[in-house]
């Protein structure tokens, strides 16, 4: 099934979605996406601390904008992801992800949150593989 790419109703980046984070993604380099993410009280999981799904989330979109910036677009196929600390809430997270292989319509990619830079601690990171959309294979 082809993507519909015209929404703002995306709970993760949907400027439009009341309930959303509205996280804004940006092009890196030729195969990478990037946003900043402020841990917000009301995405809390234990007292003081950003629920993992949030990461997760955030992870996934990073994956999927990065295939988006740079032509084809798709959806995660298969997630593994791995959590390094806690986030506080408050905390300024960096999330970036970046395509790594592509053999057919499968690419392979990587995600990562990190506190406060492109350089900080590893909050979160992920190995993805990517199906990419039937109107771009």
């Amino acid at each position: 099934m082809p993507l519909d790419t015209k929404t703002d109703r995306c709970w993760v980046c949907g400027p439009g979605n009341p309930a959303g984070l509205k996280v804004t993604f940006e092009p890196v380099g030729d195969n990478g996406s990037r946003a900043r993410y402020v841990a917000r009280d009301e995405h809390g999981g234990w007292p003081g601390v950003l629920h993992g799904g949030v990461l997760l989330a955030l992870m996934d979109e990073a994956l999927g904008w990065s295939l988006y910036f740079h032509g084809p677009g798709g959806m995660t196929a298969r997630f593994d992801a791995r959590f390094r600390r806690q986030t506080p809430i408050g905390a300024s997270l960096v999330v970036r992800a970046w395509t790594t292989d592509r053999r057919g319509r499968l690419v392979k990619a990587r995600a990562e949150v990190r506190l406060d830079t492109d350089d900080g601690p590893v909050i979160a990171e992920a190995d993805a593989s990517m199906f990419l959309s039937e109107a771009e294979a």
